[in-house]
């Protein structure tokens, strides 16, 4: 992300124009991004002539300049753009003032947003501005007779290739080196900037004397390390070593995974720890509020009114910064989100243990 201005705009809003420069940038800005906000950007829209004067066009589309107030926002993940619908509040065509329309922001879009920036969407916005200095990284997972390549993202892994034939013997089996050359291949495709190779025993090893036989600019890039599994799993674990921390100063999913760890095992052991909207409040209020969790859909829910909490979260937020807590925000996007939304979407890990 980039930020291009910044300054001030009407009723004491703060005014940012911001440049998504990645995918990860336009989920950033999908959960910063609220009801009533003001955002400003370039666009395209179908315009229908009605007049008698003028031929009717059949609704070209006209390229304009206008501001919206948002009402409902939308990362078209798979599309690799965001959709902000709302209420046209300014135009460069006057007629089409107080009519609905939606803005696709898409990679390298300028958008400019107007609003009363909360310190957790701040923050989000300072991360993914430090985020662009971070190297590519791939997660590349092998255990005999299967392997994988994820992508690290800021919203978490995505699952890029996966390769599965039974080697050994059998009617059915085929050379390891196949699926080493599939996995050596898929990984120069990606072309990355660091590559973690990872799986348990020696197959990953046998698979990185391959890739330096056959893809030596992809070997130069590979560092080793043991799990227990390939796929999924594996990625878990070396997100929970820090491995990618390794080669990214900074890097959201690894931190999200040693939280949670971290908390289900104050769970486990009957410590430190708290869950769900009712007890964080309470834990909140006591000052025993350490480490904040909070899924970032949920977090959306709530602040849009649509959600079934009976607290307010931003007093609770607000509460454990005053207190001198952390407050992490999970994507839901990403297995350890999915953990903390299965605890109602709120935990904490805790100063002292509340009885």
């Amino acid at each position: 992300m980039r930020i291009a201005e910044r300054g001030r705009g009407e009723e004491g809003r703060e005014r940012i124009t911001l440049v998504p420069e990645n995918v990860d940038d336009l989920w950033h800005l999908s959960h910063v991004l609220e009801p009533g906000d003001i955002v400003e950007g370039d666009t395209t829209r179908r315009i229908q002539r009605s007049d008698d004067q003028m031929r009717d066009t059949g609704g070209e589309r006209e390229h304009m300049h206008i501001s919206l107030e948002v009402q409902d926002v939308e990362f078209a993940r798979f599309a690799n753009r965001l959709r902000v619908g709302g209420i046209i509040t300014q135009c460069t065509r006057e007629d089409q003032l107080g009519q609905h329309h939606t803005i696709n922001v898409e990679e390298r879009d300028e958008l400019t947003v107007e609003k009363v920036f909360k310190p957790d969407q701040l923050s989000r916005i300072e991360e993914a501005t430090e985020a662009a200095e971070n190297p590519d990284v791939a997660i590349a997972t092998v255990e005999e007779g299967e392997a994988y390549v994820h992508t690290v993202k800021q919203y978490g892994t995505d699952e890029y290739a996966s390769f599965t034939a039974p080697t050994g013997k059998g009617e059915y089996a085929r050379p390891r080196e196949e699926l080493f050359e599939e996995l050596g291949g898929a990984l120069a495709h990606l072309d990355p900037d660091a590559v973690i190779l990872a799986g348990p025993g020696f197959t990953k090893q046998d698979a990185h004397d391959y890739i330096d036989d056959e893809y030596p600019a992809v070997a130069e890039k590979i560092s080793v390390v043991d799990t227990s599994a390939a796929g999924d799993r594996g990625v878990h674990e070396v997100l929970k070593r820090g491995a990618v921390d390794e080669v990214q100063k900074e890097t959201r999913i690894s931190r999200e995974a040693e939280l949670i760890d971290e908390l289900t095992q104050n769970i486990g052991e009957g410590a430190k720890a708290t869950y769900g909207p009712q007890d964080v409040a309470e834990a909140a209020e006591f000052g025993a509020v350490e480490t904040l969790l909070v899924v970032d859909d949920r977090l959306r829910q709530e602040r849009q009114e649509e959600g079934d909490w009976d607290i307010d979260v931003n007093d609770v937020i607000e509460s454990v910064e005053q207190q001198g807590g952390d407050v992490v925000v999970f994507s839901s996007e990403f297995a350890p989100g999915e953990q903390l939304h299965n605890l109602g979407g709120i935990a904490a890990i805790l100063r002292y243990r509340l009885d």
